[in-house]
């Protein structure tokens, strides 16, 4: 049973949370109201902005990056080993075509048999040299294999409606060798001739992306 002084404890409580718990009025130090209907985060903090072009002349841009805390593996011709290049430092990737061919298609006759047929069909073949090229304008010339990533640029306003959308960065495969599937040819077995990084690269590809029309342009 609450008796006069426990309620009068009580009311003397409820008063000091009403006015240094319960005020509405936003103080200094407080940490800022989340609005769910604003911007969205999506760029990461240790992206770079630029392009990549691939070699249908289709021009991919927005923020650049690598796994987290990953770094460009690249086997230095010249220097005969290993090299780990931060993305940070590079101006630009340059891909070209080392050899390239077409294979037939073969296949084993019974799972527990040595012997194989051809299929009739063929599939292209392809071998890729890569040049770095660093902001100190250095060259590392070898082959490459890794994963970039290309995050488009949202708009800063949301979309009708409060909603922004959900747009997935594109995932670029720098090959040492890779293949197409059967039946296809060399034209269409498309890599990235170029990655270009900075934001110099990402106005001129942006100024590349609008003069882009599918199928106009060949490697």
């Amino acid at each position: 049973m609450f008796n006069a002084r426990s309620m009068a404890i009580c009311g003397v409580l409820l008063l000091a949370v009403a006015r240094w718990g319960g005020n509405s009025t936003s103080r200094a130090d407080d940490p800022p109201a989340l609005n769910p209907f604003g911007p969205v985060q999506t760029e990461r903090e240790d992206s770079i902005p630029g392009y990549v072009e691939m070699s249908d002349g289709k021009i991919i841009t927005g923020a650049i990056y690598l796994t987290r805390d990953a770094r460009l593996k690249i086997y230095d011709q010249k220097m005969e080993r290993q090299r780990e290049v931060p993305l940070r430092v590079i101006k630009q990737i340059e891909c070209g075509v080392l050899k390239e061919w077409t294979e037939r298609e073969w296949r084993f006759k019974e799972l527990a048999n040595d012997e194989k047929y051809y299929t009739g069909r063929t599939y292209p073949a392809r071998e890729y040299v890569h040049r770095i090229t660093l902001n100190d304008d250095r060259q590392i010339i070898g082959p490459l294999a890794a994963v970039v990533y290309v995050q488009p640029y949202l708009s800063r306003e949301p979309a009708a409606g409060g909603s922004r959308p959900n747009v997935k960065p594109e995932k670029i495969l720098l090959n040492k060798r890779n293949k197409g599937e059967p039946g296809t040819t060399l034209k269409a077995l498309d890599y990235p001739r170029v990655i270009k990084l900075g934001e110099e690269a990402l106005a001129e590809g942006k100024r590349k992306a609008g003069a882009y029309r599918p199928g106009g342009t060949k490697r």
